[in-house]
């Protein structure tokens, strides 16, 4: 019996120190704030996929030796700039020969004229016959005939020629040269001579959830709405850095992608320097504007149960306050849709080492009163 006694005024101490352990509100100095209506514009990276104008793989119209490279791997072309020569020596030949042949069929016409002429002359004196007159006018149809083959022959000959001088069709950079002086080519080689990318104007092709093309369309009434009201966008390279012009989206796919649930853009930027190329990559920054909202730190808020909570200060104690927040973030802010007012008071930062009931005092120094984030 003693020794129950014993044990049970030992155990008295115990659990007092037990209930002594348990976390108490513990009133002290906390920075607040005070909701009061703000602006603020979210930006959304999309990861990016950049294409130039366009890119034009160059080939040559005609076979031949190359004698001669004017362009340097890498180089700005502009449009019509001479790029390879290919050997021009036979295709001179063949306009000489071709040119030698229209003169011989003028000549061959212009007998076949005076000949017609002619038989007509001495048919009216009824010296030959009407089978005469005839055959002479046919020869001269054959004459005539002759001639513009000829000339056409000329002409595709002044125009193998001129192929021989492979020229650029547009401005651009040229890409690297996979062959040398010497090599013959022709118009079914493998690779091209070079290819020219139009550069001084860069798309960047980036995709957006379907979900996210809905708010689109229902915060600017269509998705033609959303293309022409959109705001400028920006772009981040790949090193991190902000590209320094502005760019806009200019298409919008009207088809969701089933493989992906996903929405393509275009959104095209001015290249003058010729910094951002063909196949790199980068990512959209796309801005929302809000206006006349709440915002409050992400350090004010605290999460149960996949809810978002705020600790207001009502009657100089912590009362815990669930708040709606828009559903995409800067990662240090929220806009708040409901749950807050306008003038209400909340603790600004260590939300989630408070509890309920906890008298506040506002930090030195803390304008929460008179102050919004």
């Amino acid at each position: 019996m003693k020794n129950r006694i014993f044990f049970l005024l030992l155990l008295i101490p115990v659990l007092g120190g037990c209930s002594g352990d348990r976390p108490q509100p513990v009133a002290g100095k906390y920075a607040t704030l005070t909701a009061e209506l703000g602006s603020m514009t979210l930006h959304t990276d999309y990861a990016a996929t950049l294409r130039d104008r366009q890119s034009v793989e160059i080939r040559p119209q005609v076979g031949g030796i190359i004698t001669d490279i004017l362009i340097d791997e890498g180089a700005a072309v502009r449009k019509g700039q001479v790029l390879f020569i290919i050997d021009q020596v036979p295709y001179r030949a063949a306009l000489e020969t071709a040119e030698a042949n229209v003169k011989s069929a003028e000549a061959r016409l212009q007998t076949a004229r005076l000949t017609r002429e002619s038989k007509e002359a001495l048919f009216r004196e009824r010296v030959v016959s009407d089978f005469d007159v005839q055959m002479a006018r046919n020869e001269q149809f054959e004459a005539e005939a002759a001639l513009a083959q000829a000339r056409a022959a000329e002409t595709n000959a002044r125009n193998d020629l001129s192929y021989t001088e492979v020229k650029s069709p547009v401005d651009g950079v040229a890409s690297m040269i996979p062959y040398r002086v010497g090599a013959l080519v022709d118009s079914n080689i493998d690779e091209p001579l070079v290819t020219v990318s139009d550069d001084g104007r860069i798309y960047a092709y980036f995709s957006m959830a379907e979900s996210q093309m809905l708010d689109l369309i229902l915060q600017y009434g269509s998705l033609e709405a959303a293309r022409e009201q959109m705001p400028d966008v920006g772009l981040r390279l790949g090193n991190g850095a902000m590209y320094d012009l502005a760019g806009r989206i200019d298409a919008i796919s009207g088809t969701v992608d089933e493989g992906t649930g996903a929405v393509r853009l275009r959104a095209v930027f001015e290249n003058p320097d010729h910094l951002l190329r063909n196949g790199g990559s980068a990512s959209v920054s796309v801005p929302t504007h809000f206006s006349e909202c709440i915002i409050i730190p992400q350090s004010a808020t605290y999460e149960l149960q996949n809810r978002i909570f705020v600790w207001k200060v009502v009657d100089g104690k912590t009362q815990s306050a669930p708040v709606t927040v828009y559903k995409y973030n800067d990662g240090t802010s929220y806009i708040v849709e409901s749950g807050l007012d306008v003038g209400d008071v909340i603790v600004a930062e260590g939300a989630g080492l408070l509890h309920e009931g906890i008298q506040i005092t506002p930090a030195a120094g803390d304008e929460s009163e008179n102050a919004a984030l």
